[in-house]
């Protein structure tokens, strides 16, 4: 399923460009929408599942840290004035961090008619904006990073209106499930129902039911076991492929490309490698699972885990 449609929003409300200097689909890709499900639930504004629980803003991911590492500029939505910033906070994944400061390094920009637009998990030490500037839509703010609660590189851009979340992808919500849904997007965005519930590594390739509940998921192995990546994931077509790739102290350990012939509406696929002999190199093991529609990219998933002796 792909949703594209026009901006149209209502009086008063910007009109939005793409907040990042990426390529949507090659360099970069919509990770999570806004959820507009009250209950523990999750529902994006087409219905689908692409979104967390109470998720509150649109993710915009790169698709490794090296990226990051590079620089990825974040850009002004819409124009407007900087009313916050903050550029203080480390590039970690840092589960404790308080939820008062949850967005990391950051920028807020007021629109107008109380109109918010919020940049989250920015890079430390790139803000490029001061509270007080005046912006323009495209003027550089950072650089995507890792701060604030965040495992991996990604911009969290949280849409307000008068203190309330608004889906730039549903101005009026999601009771349509994406049909005739107004985008506030000056160039519709693609929209794909398929997605990932999960992907992570093990220490043998685990069954559907395992990836269901996470009974064979490991974030520590020893250095004689065997590294397993894999990808749980929904609504893949016929032709799609997973991409793996598992990557440790001394480089890449393993890369594999699956085709999927016919998926099953969840589906589980894995792969992995034994230890070499002698065993793995202690240390930080990084993995990830992307899902490709020929050359674009659908979706993607990171995973980690730590060999120790």
């Amino acid at each position: 399923m792909i949703c594209a449609l026009a901006a149209s929003p209502v009086a008063g409300a910007p009109v939005l460009e793409f907040p990042v200097d990426c390529t949507l689909g090659t360099t970069c890709y919509v990770e999570d929408y806004l959820d507009h499900d009250a209950s523990e639930a999750r529902k994006d504004f087409a219905c689908g599942l692409n979104t967390r629980d109470a998720h509150g803003g649109t993710d915009i991911a790169l698709l490794s840290f090296d990226a990051m590492e590079r620089g990825v500029d974040v850009l002004a939505a819409a124009p407007g004035t900087v009313i916050g910033t903050r550029d203080s906070m480390a590039d970690t994944r840092d589960a404790n961090v308080p939820s008062n400061i949850a967005c990391g390094n950051g920028v807020r920009i007021d629109h107008g008619d109380g109109w918010h637009t919020q940049y989250c998990h920015l890079k430390l030490g790139s803000i490029s904006v001061r509270q007080g500037d005046k912006v323009r839509a495209g003027t550089v703010l950072g650089q995507i990073g890792l701060s604030g609660q965040s495992n991996h590189p990604h911009l969290h851009l949280s849409l307000e209106h008068k203190g309330k979340d608004v889906d730039p992808f549903a101005i009026e919500g999601a009771e349509t499930c994406g049909e005739d849904t107004t985008q506030m997007w000056a160039d519709p965005l693609p929209y794909y129902d398929t997605g990932f519930y999960t992907a992570a590594f093990a220490n043998a390739v685990p069954t559907l039911e395992d990836a269901r509940t996470g009974a064979k998921r490991r974030t520590t192995s020893k250095p004689d076991q065997p590294l397993v990546l894999y990808g749980y994931f929904y609504l893949a077509k016929p032709g799609d492929r997973l991409e793996f790739t598992a990557r440790g102290p001394g480089g890449t350990i393993f890369g594999h490309d699956l085709d999927l012939g016919n998926p099953r509406k969840s589906h589980m696929q894995a792969y992995g490698r034994r230890a070499p002999a002698g065993g793995w190199p202690a240390g930080f093991y990084e993995g990830t699972v992307r899902l490709m529609r020929g050359d674009t990219l659908i979706a993607l998933r990171h995973s980690h885990i730590t060999v120790r002796d």
